[in-house]
């Protein structure tokens, strides 16, 4: 067994703006690019991976491609025999293969894991995306009637939020607002340069359309290609490269994971009676947060959270315990959730500004605090960090996990 932590010695995001289809790429190049340039960042070479774990959620749907366990070893010659596998969680596919990884290292099996999340999803028209993500819910039992599946299931979350506490739609505007205002200076977010004027976060029916119930254009975060990949290694690995030491590392000091049922309505029911809506979300991170000795939100210095829909990230305020149930919007109001503020949210761009793709997604958070902890985030960078917090969920807060990464 191996009682050290896992430590995180570097990782890659690719240009989450880019379109590896036009580019005449395919999940192999993309993989093979996340690959090289992972170990490249830190500082490992591929003959010391004793494990690989891949996250994809769509491959087949999107591609056709599956086993992509064996892509790494595919792309790079050096990486043929090592052992490997793939995984899938929806939108927390990323988070899965992390929790596996870790697993790997602490039961001592391997020392050196290298952890890839890759997706393509511009390669098909919108419509046909949309169709692909299906399997996320439960196909022929919920979301039957709606033209866009997620925008419907998060805008039910909003109504259920407006039934319960209320809900001001302005208020969800301004999170989109604040996180593409963040990914501006992030040199790999997808909307970076994108042109957005004060419109685009009103009523306005023209440049916010309505999507799906109570969602507007500016509530939704837009699919994209991307790959995201660390390498995490455990105390042995460390003691056996000290020099390592010597670069930017940071540590996985807790994490929590929960499943639920596929069903929204029956997670909305059973929560009815509940001051939060996801009982389950808040016991994610509330037990990544005693396995990293975290009290409250406020020992954090920044949360990178999943805001595919305004209403995600709306109601992981309340639930990581950033305000009491239903009033999220004091801290979006206040401005606590800035970088400078009481506790940054999505410094990043998040999903909204910053891209979304989904098998890459929760690796590409676990990076960005990573990033934050060692003073390596740049542009957006926020001052002193030295604990940050992800939470990741897959399906309608179906699959969520939440990880707390501490500097070393």
């Amino acid at each position: 067994m191996n009682s050290g932590p896992v430590w995180i010695v570097g990782g890659y995001q690719s240009d989450f703006a880019r379109n590896l289809t036009k580019e005449g790429g395919d999940l192999s190049t993309l993989t093979a690019e996340v690959t090289a340039s992972t170990l490249q960042a830190a500082g490992i070479s591929a003959a010391e991976v004793g494990v690989i774990h891949v996250a994809n959620a769509f491959g087949q749907v999107y591609t056709g491609q599956g086993h992509l366990g064996a892509m790494p070893a595919s792309t790079v010659d050096e990486l043929w025999g090592v052992p490997a596998s793939r995984h899938e969680g929806a939108c927390a596919s990323g988070s899965l293969a992390v929790l596996a990884a870790m697993a790997d290292l602490e039961s001592g099996r391997y020392d050196c894991a290298l952890v890839l999340g890759v997706e393509l999803e511009k390669n098909v028209p919108g419509d046909v995306g949309t169709q692909n993500m299906l399997g996320a819910a439960w196909i022929g039992r919920e979301g039957q009637d709606a033209k866009y599946i997620w925008p419907y299931m998060f805008s039910r979350i909003a109504e259920e939020y407006d039934k319960r506490y209320g809900v001001d739609p302005r208020h969800l505007w301004s999170i989109a607002e604040l996180n593409i205002r963040n990914a501006r200076n992030n040199p790999n977010a997808q909307t970076r340069v994108w042109d957005f004027g004060p419109e685009a976060f009103s009523d306005d029916p023209v440049a916010n359309p309505i999507v799906e119930g109570r969602l507007h254009k500016a509530d939704c975060g837009l699919l994209t290609d991307g790959g995201a990949g660390v390498v995490l290694v455990s105390d042995r690995f460390l003691a056996a490269r000290p020099e390592l030491r010597q670069r930017p590392i940071s540590r996985i000091d807790g994490w929590g994971h929960r499943t639920a049922g596929l069903l929204l309505e029956e997670k909305l029911e059973r929560s009815s009676d509940e001051p939060l809506m996801f009982p389950h979300v808040t016991e994610a991170i509330q037990d990544a947060f005693t396995r990293a000795g975290v009290g409250t939100v406020d020992d954090l210095d920044l949360i990178e959270t999943h805001d595919c829909f305004t209403a995600s990230e709306y109601m992981a305020i309340d639930h990581f315990g950033i305000t009491p149930p239903g009033e999220s919007w004091r801290a979006i109001e206040s401005g606590e959730l800035e970088i400078g503020g009481r506790i940054p949210v999505n410094p990043s761009g998040g999903l909204l500004g910053g891209g979304h793709p989904v098998g890459a997604t929760g690796i590409r958070m676990l990076l960005d605090c990573h990033k934050q902890v060692t003073g390596t985030a740049g542009g957006y960078q926020v001052e002193g960090a030295r604990r940050a917090a992800t939470l990741n969920i897959g399906g309608s807060t179906t699959t969520t996990v939440s990880f707390v990464v501490g500097s070393a």
